[in-house]
Order: structure tokens, then C-alpha cells, then sequence
């Protein structure tokens, strides 16, 4: 530590005017301290904006949406997924057709219209997906056309 700074003696300077020299201590925290007051944000400003914008995007009423929820756990949904969402986007035009938007249920094969009516739902299936396979996928699809126009 370095030695402490003695304020000049009184016989060296003028006693009608008296200096003091007192040196305050400048520490890290004392800084700090004075840095904070002079520069506080409010983060939830900035995370506000932010919400609004997700929100504001919005999609045209007329065109409708479909959901193809399948499993990943074998390769029979898939295929039967595309074929269901081929026929749909060659049939009607200007309908949405979305396969797997969110994480899929285990042994599950769903078809169903975005906030409302259920074309098909077959759930917890087990191996060897037997209901599944037993869908005639041609018939499935005409009815869903059907029910769709």
C-alpha cells in the first residue's frame, strides 16, 4: 500500500488562506455504483415490441388448412401422410396443407382441419399398426375431398 499523502504544514503556507487538500479514495465500487444510476434501461421495453410483432402477422380467412399429424416411428405414416397431402393440393386449390406442424404423438395418424373438424384419427397405435393398414388410403381421401367441398 502507498504511504499516506500529509497536508502541508502550516508554517509553509499563507494562514489567511488555508488549502485543504483532502484526496477522496476512487474505488471500483464507487464507480459502479455511479455508472448504474446514470444508465438504467428497462429490459421489458425492449422484450414488448417484440411480442406485438409476433402477433400482427395473420393469415387470409379464405384459404383453409389441414394438419397431417403422423408418427416417426415407422415408415407406413409417412407414406401415407404425402399421399393424403398430395391428393389434397391437386384436388382443391388454394388449401394449406401442413404434415407434422408440432412434435407428433407416438403411434399416431391424424387428419384434421385447423381448429375444427376431425377427418380421421386413429391414436396409440402399437406394431404391427393394424388399423392403420387396414384404411383403404383411396377411399380415406375421397371422403376427406368430400367433406372438405
Amino acid at each position: 500500500m502507498a504511504p499516506k499523502k500529509r497536508g502541508r504544514s502550516s508554517n509553509d503556507e499563507n494562514p489567511a488562506a488555508p488549502i485543504s487538500i483532502a484526496s477522496k479514495r476512487v474505488t471500483r465500487s464507487s464507480t459502479s455504483s455511479s455508472s448504474k444510476t446514470s444508465t438504467t434501461a428497462p429490459p421489458s421495453a425492449k422484450k414488448k415490441p417484440k411480442t406485438a410483432v409476433v402477433e400482427k402477422p395473420s393469415k387470409p380467412p379464405a384459404s383453409k388448412t389441414v394438419v397431417i399429424e403422423h408418427c416417426k416411428q415407422c415408415h407406413q405414416f409417412k407414406t401415407r401422410a404425402i399421399k393424403v397431402k398430395d391428393a389434397l393440393e391437386n384436388d382443391i386449390s388454394g388449401i394449406n396443407v401442413l404434415v407434422n406442424p408440432e412434435k407428433p404423438r407416438r403411434g399416431c395418424f391424424e387428419v384434421r382441419e385447423e381448429g375444427g373438424e376431425i377427418f380421421i384419427s386413429l391414436l396409440d397405435m402399437k406394431r404391427p399398426f393394424q388399423p392403420m393398414r387396414a384404411l383403404d388410403m383411396d377411399q380415406v381421401i375421397s371422403d376427406i375431398l368430400d367433406k372438405l367441398k
